[in-house]
This record gives structure tokens, C-alpha cells and sequence, in this order.
């Protein structure tokens, strides 16, 4: 099943890029570690997720580009053009000359309205290229007006022109220090507008990938595009082909429906959060040798601290008893309860590797059987010359905190009536902004009595 990308903004734009050169260079590289066979069913498995055979011999990504000022989607087109190993289909990018000014209501009230058409049917277009729809990922930020407004806007549209397909927002957490004076209110508009129309948000924040770029990949002057590329290995590690529990022998046919549907068994419930180790610049590797015991101990731990990377782990906390039957609040400071994780495993040895850790009952909510819980995919392909890696998406607390402190923010400066005649003026009532209050108040509250 094929999977159609729509990158929303700048952001969505240079992160989709990124992601789509990570997975033509792992899958066309020759690190694979495993069999030929392997590797070719891995290549093929690929290529009909996220790219169509054209006619010129260069696989074409299965992308929809929208921003509404022209530059970052120039740039973005021919930095793929030049690559030699992929592109962007020539009539699958929408833009205008004039952008939306980091105001989430001119984003969903003017731009998306106005341009509805046109981007519905570059989707349309580029949903009947494949043979069978997997469905979508969206690519945003949520602090900016163009991603976060249009980006909220095209996912309704999405949801009303597809209702049985999977829909999964790929969403990027600004800094906390911030990049836009108005970035809470557009986090919570946008946060809330997605909880009603997808089935999933996928966060990145962007200080914990700085942090990454910092200690782990040892980057001393971190650009955009460092972060990026962070994040594009980290999706990629989770989105290339792999072997589901019970899929047989060939890779997963339906990607989306096999991630989504066991992470999010209730509705209430849609904030994923991804984690991946080990991380290294590349020139480190050959140094390197890794332990899947020793991994796995390490993921294991950095779920239930709600740690961010593999550095700086608190290896203090531990679960509850098994037994004890503590009421949430009670619960051992910072352990973080799960609903559902998914434990994805690349490379050599995969099939002998012990997950009992990720299966401990204490490790999750009470509603739910830890059967049901957990689930693990696998393949003995390597990912982006990592001879194994792990990738960890988890629903559960991890992003509690952050949700807390932006909706807070929102709202005092929501209490003092600070900048609001900058969304009214599109439209945006005070009512329109309790009502997104409310909804994320809910969901605050729904993770915190896990």
C-alpha cells in the first residue's frame, strides 16, 4: 500500500525533503547486512510506499508540496531534482506570492478556503497514482501560520474527502524559547483542530532534536537543516519496511493501519512520540559496536523516565510493584505510564532479541491487557548503515509536560486579551479559542489519570 506525503509551510517542506532523500539513500545503499533477496524485497517494499516509477527512469516521490510563498518550494524541487536519485512530480506543488504572516486564522480561514480546490486536487491526483491508498502523513510545524492554520485546514479537507483512509499529522514542536511571538495560541489552535480530524499527531520538539544535534551528533553551530535531517532518520527508522508479529514472511502491506491501530485504541488518546538509538554522527559508526540486550535495556529505561535521548538517562526510576494497586496519582514520581508502544528492530540478530522488558503490565495503563499493549515489527536489513537499531513510538506521557506548558502560556496571554485582534480579525472568535481550550484541557487530563 502507498502512502501520499502533503507537506504544509516551510517547515513541512524542508522536513519532507529530508525524509524523502533518507529513504532513497538507505534503501538504494548497500549496507543492507542481510540476504539479496532481502534486500531487493526491502528495495521494492519501499519504493511502493513512497515513490512512483516515471517514465524518465527517476522515481518521483508520492508528495503534495503547499506553501503560500514560492521560494522554500523552489528550492526544495530543485535540491531534489539535482539529487539524480529521486524528484518531486512536476505538477504535484501549490504556491502563492504572499505568505501568512505566522497567523494561524489567516492560514485556515483565508488561505484554506481560498485555495481548497486547487490543493484537493493535486491530493486527489496524486492519491489515484497509487494502486492501493495507505494513506496520509502531513508534514507541519505548529508555531508558524501557513503549516499550523493550513495545515489544520487541509487535514479536515483530508478526513472529508477520505474518510476511510488513515490520517497521521507529522507535527514539529516549536523551541520553548520561541520563534514567534504568537506560537502558543497557533500550537493550540492547531493541536485541537487535529485531535477531531486525524487519527494520530507524531511530535518532534524541536529542543529535545537540538539537544540530539548537540550531544549526540557533536554539531557545534546546528542549522535548521541538522535538525531536520534528525528528524527525517528518526521517521525513517520508523516508516521504512519491516516485518509486523503477524505478517508472514513479506513486509507489512498496510504501514499506516499497522501503526496506527494498535497505538491508538482509544480516541482520546492520539499523541505518539518517537525515539530512536543508538544516534552517532556517521564517521563514529566504524567505531561502535552495540548489544541488543544492551539496547534494549536503554530504550526500556528512557520510556519509563520520559528520558529524551540515550545521554543523561535518570536510571533511578523504576516502575510500580506489580500488584500494587497505587491510584495514578500516587505513582512513582516521573514514570511514565504507556497505553500502547511499538518496538521496531533493524538489523543483524533481530530475531533472537529478548522484548519481555516491554511487556511488564506495571509499565502500562490498567484498562488495558499488556497483550494487547505492545507490539514489535522487525527486519534484518540494517537502516542508514547502523548494523542495529531500535526505534521506540509510544503512546503514552512523554508529552504531558510540554502539552501542560503551552497551553498554560496560551492562556495567560489568552486572560489578558494579548494579540487576539490579530485572529479576530480573520474570523477567530474568544469562543473559538475556549473551545480549543477545552478540548486540550481534556486530553491534559486523560494522560494525567493514566
Amino acid at each position: 500500500m502507498s502512502i501520499v506525503t502533503v507537506q504544509l509551510g516551510q517547515c513541512g517542506n524542508q522536513i519532507g525533503h529530508e525524509v524523502f532523500s533518507a529513504l532513497c539513500r538507505d534503501s538504494c545503499g548497500t549496507h543492507g547486512l542481510c540476504s539479496k533477496e532481502e534486500n531487493e524485497s526491502y528495495q521494492d517494499s519501499c519504493m511502493e510506499r513512497f515513490f512512483c516509477e516515471e517514465e524518465s527512469g527517476v522515481p518521483a516521490a508520492r508528495a503534495v508540496l503547499v506553501d503560500m510563498e514560492p521560494k522554500v518550494i523552489s528550492q526544495t524541487l530543485s535540491m531534489a531534482a539535482s539529487s539524480g536519485h529521486w524528484k518531486y512530480s512536476s505538477h504535484s506543488h501549490f504556491c502563492q506570492k504572499q505568505g501568512s504572516g505566522n497567523n494561524w486564522a489567516n492560514g485556515f480561514s483565508v488561505h484554506g478556503p481560498r485555495h481548497k480546490e486547487a490543493i484537493m486536487d493535486l491530493v486527489q491526483r496524486e492519491a489515484e497514482k497509487c494502486d492501493r491508498l495507505g494513506g496520509f502523513v502531513t508534514i507541519m510545524s505548529m508555531a508558524g501560520g501557513t503549516g499550523s492554520g493550513l495545515g489544520a485546514f487541509v487535514t479536515q479537507c483530508l478526513r472529508d474527502a477520505f474518510p476511510t483512509s488513515f490520517i497521521l499529522n507529522h507535527v514539529v514542536w516549536p523551541y520553548g524559547t520561541g520563534e514567534v511571538i504568537v506560537q502558543n495560541y497557533n500550537s493550540v489552535l492547531t493541536l485541537s483542530h487535529l485531535y477531531h480530524s486525524s487519527d494520530a499527531l507524531l511530535v518532534h520538539e524541536n529542543d529535545v532534536i537540538h539537544k540530539i544535534c548537540a550531544q549526540l551528533m557533536n554539531i557545534k553551530q546546528i542549522s535548521f537543516r541538522d535538525v531536520n535531517q534528525v528528524i527525517a532518520h528518526q521517521l525513517g527508522s520508523v516508516f521504512q519496511p519491516s516485518h509486523t508479529a503477524g505478517g508472514g514472511s513479506g513486509y507489512s502491506r498496510n504501514p499506516l493501519g499497522d501503526l496506527l491501530e494498535p497505538l491508538v485504541p482509544h480516541p482520546e488518546f492520539r499523541m505518539l512520540g518517537l525515539r530512536n538509538i543508538p544516534q552517532m554522527p556517521e564517521s563514529s559508526l566504524a567505531y561502535s559496536t552495540f548489544s541488543w540486550p544492551g539496547l534494549i535495556k536503554h530504550l526500556r529505561q528512557i520510556l519509563i523516565a520520559k528520558a529524551h535521548m540515550e545521554e543523561g538517562i535518570d536510571w533511578q526510576v523504576r516502575p510500580p510493584h506489580p500488584g500494587s494497586s497505587i491510584p495514578s496519582t500516587n505513582k512513582p514520581l516521573h514514570f511514565n505510564t504507556s497505553i500502547a508502544n511499538l518496538v521496531i528492530l533493524r538489523g543483524r540478530d533481530v530475531h533472537s532479541v529478548d522484548l519481555g522488558a516491554f511487556q511488564d503490565p506495571s509499565l502500562y495503563t490498567s484498562w488495558l491487557n499488556p497483550q494487547d499493549a505492545f507490539s514489535a515489527w522487525k527486519t534484518p536489513r540494517a537502516f542508514n548503515k547502523y548494523e542495529k537499531s531500535a526505534s521506540l513510538v509510544s503512546n503514552s506521557q512523554f508529552l504531558l509536560k510540554p502539552l501542560d506548558s503551552i497551553v498554560g502560556k496560551a492562556w495567560n496571554m489568552f486572560a489578558s486579551k494579548a494579540y487576539l485582534h490579530q485572529y479576530t480579525k480573520f474570523g477567530i472568535q474568544e469562543e473559538d479559542f475556549l473551545d480549543c481550550f477545552t478540548t486540550l484541557e481534556q486530553v491534559i487530563s486523560s494522560y494525567t489519570n493514566l
